[in-house]
């Protein structure tokens, strides 16, 4: 008799097994909260890269929440707390800041994060390889010194380079001291110029006139937010401007060997399937891009009064203005 009500437990707890839906594309309704600290072309990108992954793979049936913070920390956190009293099923965060405020309101809620520069030193893992939270997804770490090599070819008799950035962006201050480390090695020198929002960049662009031969704009949100005040000067006072990442390229910037942005966030789609479909984001390595590109931009060049050397030229991935 014990063996057969062993035996009927056994049975039982297989059928409630069955019973239990398990994610699988466009069967069980899913909803994502979808979080990004600020609009502009390159984290809009990731946002439809990583949109267009679940759709491809067949995952038709997910609702989209879509918040943006508009690049206010309070509003970051509050829209953190919306997604996790929802109960959403996972949570994309697009960038550093609305990534912290995610994981500072839930732990248990899967959290897929793109556009995260330097996900040990925002505090979101605890390595690279092995997260140990409810976080995973990756990185945007830009080649900074492959960045600055690009400007010297292009620009060889550039001394001093001003970087923009907001100081309140972890992402942005791991690439600003990441230039700093290789600008001797260049013989290049970092001239440092903070804004704090938007509405502060056109005048932290001026302030470098007369003290920088070139100006660099890493992967920064606040300075990309308001990108077309860093063309104006640097076009208006024939500055090489290089940039962190294609978009801002196509936008006005003069050059990059960057990552694609869209690529990223269908690369961060993917691994959200494989966390939908029962992965555990504790144990799933963050990626970083699987390829950077060379762009140019020949109307930049000619407003900045640059020429690209053929050398250059032939080589780059991608020539706007063709």
């Amino acid at each position: 008799m014990l063996k057969k009500s062993l035996l009927s437990v056994i049975m039982i707890g297989m059928l409630v097994g069955l019973l239990i839906p398990v994610p699988t594309a466009g069967e069980t309704p899913i909803k994502i909260g979808i979080t990004q600290i600020v609009e502009h072309p390159a984290l809009d990108s990731a946002r439809q890269g990583f949109q267009d992954a679940l759709a491809q793979e067949g995952w038709t049936n997910v609702t989209f929440d879509m918040q943006n913070a508009q690049g206010d920390m309070a509003t970051a956190t509050t829209i953190a707390r919306k997604f996790a009293g929802d109960r959403v099923d996972l949570i994309l965060a697009i960038a550093t800041p609305t990534a912290q405020a995610a994981a500072q309101v839930t732990s248990d809620i899967p959290i897929l994060i793109t556009a995260v520069t330097d996900p040990v030193a925002a505090g979101l893992v605890e390595t690279m390889e092995t997260p140990g939270t409810n976080v995973t997804g990756t990185t945007d770490m830009t080649p900074v010194k492959t960045q600055l090599e690009l400007l010297l070819e292009i620009a060889p008799s550039v001394q001093r380079v001003g970087v923009l950035f907001n100081v309140g962006e972890v992402n942005s201050v791991v690439q600003v001291e990441l230039a700093k480390q290789v600008a001797g090695d260049l013989g290049l020198e970092i001239v440092e110029a903070g804004a704090t929002t938007s509405g502060e960049v056109l005048e932290a662009a001026r302030s470098l006139l007369g003290r920088v031969d070139a100006i660099y704009v890493p992967t920064d949100n606040t300075v990309v937010s308001a990108l077309e005040s860093v063309i104006m000067v640097a076009e208006d006072n024939d500055l090489p401007l290089i940039v962190g990442e294609e978009e801002s390229v196509v936008r006005g910037g003069l050059a990059t060997t960057g990552i694609n942005y869209y690529d990223l966030g269908f690369q961060t789609g993917l691994m959200a399937i494989q966390v939908l479909n029962g992965a555990d984001p504790s144990t799933m390595a963050i990626q970083s891009a699987d390829r950077v590109e060379t762009v140019l931009n020949l109307e930049a060049a000619r407003n900045m009064g640059i020429e690209f050397p053929p050398s250059l030229l032939e080589r780059a991935h991608r020539i706007i203005g063709e």
